[in-house]
C-alpha cells in the first residue's frame, strides 16, 4: 500500500514534511511526481498572492516589519491549503511529465530518480567530513606463487613518501582550478570594491563565494539570463533598476521555509560589486560593519558584523562565511 505524500493539508512551514517528500519521490515515481506537482501549484499561487498584494497599498498605521512577515506566513498557508483542490497546473504537469517514467514497471513503484526540489539561494560550499581513519580498503589480487620460486632476495628499503600539504576548505569543496577562476575573473572588481570601503578584497570576494556557490549557482532569470548579482541583494522599494525573482531559502524563527523573492539584477559583475560597496558604505545597518575598517577589521568581525546587521536569516551564515575566508588560498 502506497502512503500519499501529498503536503497540501500539512503546515507550510515544515520543513520535515518537504524531506519526507523528496523520500517518498524517490521510492514511488508516480505518487511523488503528483506531490511535487501538487507542491509547485502551491508555490505559484503563493507567487499570486504575494504579487496581489503588492498591488494594494501599505500606508496603513497598521503596516509593519511584522505584519508583513505574519501576512506572508499566512499567504504560504493559504496556498497549501489550496492547492489541494488545484487550479489545473499540477494536473498538466504530471500528464507530461508521466511521460518520463519507465514504462517496465508498476507507476506506483517506478525505480526513477527523485524530482528536483527548489535549491537554496544560500550554496554551501564547506569541506565535506575527511575519510575515517583505518577504513577498509580493497586489497590487490595476489598471482598465485609459480612451482619453483626464485631465490629470496633481501628486502629493499622503500622510500618514505613526503607528508602532503593539508588542503583548505576551499579545495576540498570546489576543485582548485575552478576556486582559482574565480578569483582571477572577479578580483579586479573585488579590489576595486575594497578602495571604495577599505573592506578587504579577499572578505567581498568570499561572501560573493558563498552567495553563488563559487559562481556556479548565480541568481539568473527565467530565460537563463545571468542576474550578474554575487551577494544575493534584494530588489526592495528604493531598487529602480531591472530584477530577478527565483525561489529562495529564508529563516523564520530558525525555521527554513522557501518562497519566491525578488533580486536586483546587474549588467556587469563590476557594477554588482559597486552596487555591494554602496549598500555597505550607504546603509545605516551596516555602520558597525564599517566603524571596525578603521580598527583593523577581521574575517571574524566582517562576517558576524554583517549576520548581526541582518544581511542573511540564516543562523550559521557567519560561520560558513568566516570559514571560507579563512581556509581558502587567496591569490
Amino acid at each position: 500500500m502506497v502512503t500519499s505524500a501529498d503536503l497540501s493539508g500539512q503546515f507550510a512551514l515544515d520543513v520535515q514534511a518537504v524531506n519526507g517528500l523528496r523520500t517518498e519521490a524517490k521510492k514511488n515515481g508516480r505518487a511523488g511526481l503528483e506531490a511535487a506537482a501538487k507542491q509547485f501549484e502551491a508555490l505559484f499561487m503563493n507567487m499570486m498572492l504575494k504579487r496581489m498584494r503588492e498591488a494594494t497599498s501599505q500606508d496603513s498605521l497598521l503596516d509593519s516589519d511584522q505584519s508583513r512577515l505574519y501576512i506572508s506566513m499566512l499567504d504560504q498557508q493559504l496556498s497549501q491549503s489550496m492547492a489541494s483542490r488545484g487550479i489545473g497546473l499540477a494536473d498538466v504537469m504530471v500528464r507530461q511529465l508521466s511521460h518520463g517514467l519507465s514504462a517496465d514497471l508498476p507507476q506506483e513503484a517506478t525505480a526513477s530518480d527523485p524530482l528536483p526540489l527548489p535549491a537554496q539561494s544560500s550554496a554551501e560550499v564547506l569541506p565535506p567530513a575527511p575519510p575515517q581513519a583505518g577504513a577498509c580498503q580493497p586489497e590487490p589480487v595476489q598471482p598465485s606463487a609459480p612451482m619453483n620460486p626464485p631465490r629470496q632476495q633481501p628486502p629493499q628499503a622503500s622510500p618514505v613518501a613526503p607528508p602532503q600539504a593539508p588542503q583548505t576548505g576551499a579545495s576540498l569543496s570546489r576543485p582548485q582550478s575552478q576556486v582559482a577562476e574565480f578569483q582571477a575573473r572577479l578580483m579586479p572588481h573585488a579590489r576595486e570594491a575594497s578602495q571604495a570601503t577599505g573592506i578587504p578584497a579577499q572578505f567581498m570576494l568570499g561572501q560573493a563565494a558563498l552567495e553563488s556557490g563559487w559562481g556556479k549557482r548565480e541568481i539568473r532569470g527565467a530565460d537563463g539570463t545571468p542576474s550578474h548579482n554575487l551577494f544575493g541583494v534584494k530588489a526592495g522599494s528604493n531598487w529602480k533598476g531591472p530584477v530577478v525573482e527565483t525561489v529562495t531559502t529564508e529563516y523564520v524563527n530558525g525555521v527554513a521555509q522557501k518562497s519566491v523573492e525578488r533580486f536586483r539584477a546587474y549588467d556587469s559583475y563590476a557594477d554588482a560589486f559597486r552596487d555591494y560597496a554602496n549598500l555597505l558604505r550607504g546603509n545605516p545597518r551596516y555602520a558597525g560593519v564599517m566603524a571596525q575598517v578603521a580598527h583593523g577589521l577581521n574575517a571574524d568581525g566582517f562576517a558576524h558584523g554583517l549576520q548581526r546587521a541582518g544581511y542573511a536569516t540564516d543562523p550559521n551564515y557567519a560561520d560558513k562565511l568566516s570559514r571560507i575566508i579563512k581556509t581558502t588560498q587567496w591569490s
